[in-house]
């Protein structure tokens, strides 16, 4: 199956790769800050917050793709600042269909890696700090660790996410061949094409085949992070 993908379709393959995992990345920092925050801190506005951090999870995709373009577009307030002070341009480039990605699969990210924060036990950060280490230090070495199983799983829903948008890519950064049009996107022009269903057959096997993998490698990498913090190797 794989050795019969075209040209075309294996470059929408390594686009779509290529763009979940720079989305996941992007997600990765601000993420388990925003996960760490919900889950231990009280504060006013925090029902806000959480609502702005799933709010793509409830809007239609192409609402979100809207929201992005006026104000990630060349003339929007954010675009036009990154563009003319920092060279970064998002409208119809991947660099924007990653930040769409990577907005879509945030909330699937915070959501599993809260919950594991949550359930990490605050004695283990107590006994840490009565032994001298400040926040920071415990953070990095006693709640992160417990907590990696979550994370791990919330990064590859976002990466799962991410290969599998289509509204809000579309709307920010169109269809464009070899620039922007990921896996979702070229299943979609092909089935537009009298005889496409052959194409669209080849792009969905290798679109499950890369889904499962990541999902195999997720339980791998939980299951070997989980065995780590609590000392069962």
């Amino acid at each position: 199956m794989l050795a019969a993908l075209t040209p075309e379709e294996w470059t929408a393959v390594r686009l779509s790769l290529r763009i979940a995992l720079w989305a996941t990345l992007g997600a990765a920092g601000p993420g388990i800050a925003v996960a760490w925050l919900l889950a231990r801190k009280s504060f006013w506005g925090k029902a806000l917050l959480d609502g702005l951090v799933h709010l793509p999870l409830v809007l239609p995709p192409v609402v979100t793709g809207y929201l992005l373009l006026l104000a990630f577009g060349r003339r929007g307030p954010v675009g036009a600042f990154l563009a003319e002070h920092f060279g970064l341009v998002f409208s119809f480039r991947w660099t924007g269909a990653a930040l769409a990605c990577g907005v879509m699969g945030f909330p699937l990210f915070v959501r599993a890696a809260r919950l594991s924060f949550e359930a990490v036990d605050r004695r283990l950060e107590e006994a840490a700090a009565t032994l001298g280490a400040d926040g920071r230090w415990t953070f990095l070495t006693v709640t992160l660790p417990l907590a990696l199983p979550g994370v791990v799983a919330g990064l590859v829903l976002c990466f799962a996410k991410a290969l599998g948008e289509f509204g809000a890519t579309i709307t920010f950064v169109s269809n464009i061949p070899g620039e922007t049009q990921t896996i979702s996107a070229a299943i979609y022009t092909t089935l537009q094409i009298p005889g496409g269903d052959a194409g669209a057959a080849r792009l969905v096997v290798v679109a499950v085949v890369i889904a499962l993998g990541a999902l195999a490698v997720s339980e791998w990498l939980a299951r070997r992070a989980g065995a780590r913090a609590y000392g069962l190797e």
